[in-house]
């Protein structure tokens, strides 16, 4: 039986053929029909639409306590790192809080901002553009050459960010096995550090400084000079005015242009600190993982480390060494072990951070804690600074782990003989200076004085001078040989 002679292929003509028959002979009903449908149709498309709109249930708590940098709200199930809202009194607004802990039933929570006006009782609620999703932020090569917050939102007055993507904060662990090794020297434009500590692509070094040594200066060096695609950078917890006058002086136009700023000054609370340190990284790991040379360079790892100390002293941790929680230092190689190579194929990411020490003290716990997790630290010497000697890089006092995979065999010695002449010049400094040592009584000493001047200039540096790897090392070369 074909098609044509179903019954059913029967009982659709016959419909069809009644309704033109109706239609024809009831031309205006029809119409009328059609036109009631239509509008029928619209009807249920707007009542659609306004149900959408209505505001879905949410869960209200009340704000129970608020102490210090913490307020206290109960009510409410949320996990760690959701973000809340809380009513201001007398219609003053909202403040946006983060969920940064809890005891049974009540939650810590801590603003984003200083707040003013919170009153007891005060509605609390969950923030729905966070809820239940991770927090994500801007990333993306449009992001080049600008200057923005925490948040991602900019702070150089140009504009909007465009054609940037939104990923979380949270980036997955690397496999270390799966981690490309350290093979590839990074030029980083400074002749101490090329040819006395060279650098690989991929390592994670730490810059040891007081106040007053020339720590931003050395930073805008490698920030320009540097074989780098990109560079990021990351401004945590420094005054305001050094913020502008590292991107403006320090930086420059030059170093702008492939660089994007990650600014959260002092003024910052806490939390935006921790999450402007968590998104310069994020931002280095997607160039990284678009195939590019990046280089993340952190200021400082101190800021980063005392804001994790603010947050865990305000609810309740137990303070530790110096008044450092053990979170602290369980947080320091999470950030850091983030920094490094992926696995082969993919591109690279070296960074550098900044480490305060105290009255130059090295053995402060965020510092020793730092030596203990980075591939590298590089001492920056007060009397050095004092004495005019730029960069004031201590090179007795520094390492580069990565360096002897990095080096020739003929590099290596020349760089051993060095480092002997400066020791022994070193130890030896008041006997000369006070016409002591007699000349004949220690060869190895006497060739140390000879070249000690030579040696001062090889290491030395002006702000606008760049020195390539190649003649950083034939400098060295040529220093042993004079």
């Amino acid at each position: 039986m074909s098609v044509a002679d179903h019954p059913s292929s029967t009982a659709i003509e016959d419909a069809d053929a009644h309704d033109a028959l109706w239609q024809t002979a009831y031309p205006d009903d029809a119409r009328f029909m059609q036109s009631l449908f239509e509008e029928r149709l619209t009807s249920l498309a707007a009542t659609t639409s306004a149900v959408h709109a209505l505001p879905r249930t949410t869960t209200t708590g009340r704000l129970l306590r608020a102490t210090g940098l913490v307020l206290e709200a109960a009510g409410l199930k949320l996990p760690l790192g959701s973000t809340c809202m809380v009513e201001l009194a007398d219609g003053a607004g909202m403040a946006e809080t983060e969920v940064v802990g809890f005891t049974r039933d009540t939650l810590y929570l801590m603003p984003y901002e200083e707040t003013a006006g919170l009153v007891p009782g005060a509605r609390v609620w969950t923030n729905d553009s966070y809820h239940g999703r991770q927090k994500v932020l801007p990333v993306g090569t449009n992001m080049l050459g600008r200057v923005v917050d925490a948040r991602g939102e900019p702070l150089d007055g140009k504009g909007p960010l465009v054609d940037v993507r939104r990923v979380s904060l949270n980036s997955p662990i690397l496999n270390p096995l799966q981690r490309a090794p350290i093979k590839q020297v990074l030029d980083v434009g400074v002749r101490a550090i090329n040819g006395m500590l060279t650098v690989g692509k991929g390592q994670r070094l730490g810059l040891f400084a007081g106040s007053g040594v020339g720590k931003s200066v050395l930073l805008g060096m490698m920030a320009r000079f540097t074989q780098a695609d990109v560079i990021v950078v990351g401004l945590i917890g420094e005054r305001g005015r050094e913020v502008k006058d590292f991107i403006e002086e320090v930086l420059g136009t030059e170093g702008l242009e492939r660089s994007v700023v990650v600014a959260a000054p002092a003024d910052n609370s806490p939390l935006l600190r921790l999450q402007g340190a968590a998104y310069a990284t994020r931002l280095a790991e997607d160039y990284r993982d678009q195939g590019l040379d990046v280089l993340l360079i952190m200021d400082s790892l101190t800021r980063y480390a005392m804001a994790v100390r603010e947050i865990a002293l305000a609810i309740g941790e137990p303070p530790a060494t110096k008044g450092y929680p053990p979170s602290v230092f369980a947080r320091l190689p999470a950030l850091v072990e983030r920094a490094g190579n992926d696995a082969p194929g993919k591109g690279t990411m070296t960074a550098f951070y900044t480490v305060l020490t105290e009255g130059d003290d090295q053995q402060d716990p965020i510092a020793d804690s730092a030596r203990a997790i980075l591939d590298g630290h590089f001492v920056l010497n007060r009397s050095l600074a004092e004495a005019g000697h730029y960069p004031a890089i201590d090179i007795e006092a520094s390492i580069s782990r990565a360096m002897t995979a990095l080096i020739d065999d003929q590099h290596f010695s020349n760089v051993q003989y060095i480092k002997q002449l400066m020791s022994r010049y070193q130890r030896n400094r008041d006997l000369i200076n006070v016409g002591a040592y007699a000349a004949g009584s220690d060869p190895m000493l006497d060739q140390a004085i000879q070249k000690y001047p030579q040696i001062e200039a090889y290491l030395k540096q002006g702000i606008n001078e760049r020195a390539d790897v190649a003649s950083s090392i034939q400098g060295l070369a040529t220093l042993r040989a004079s």
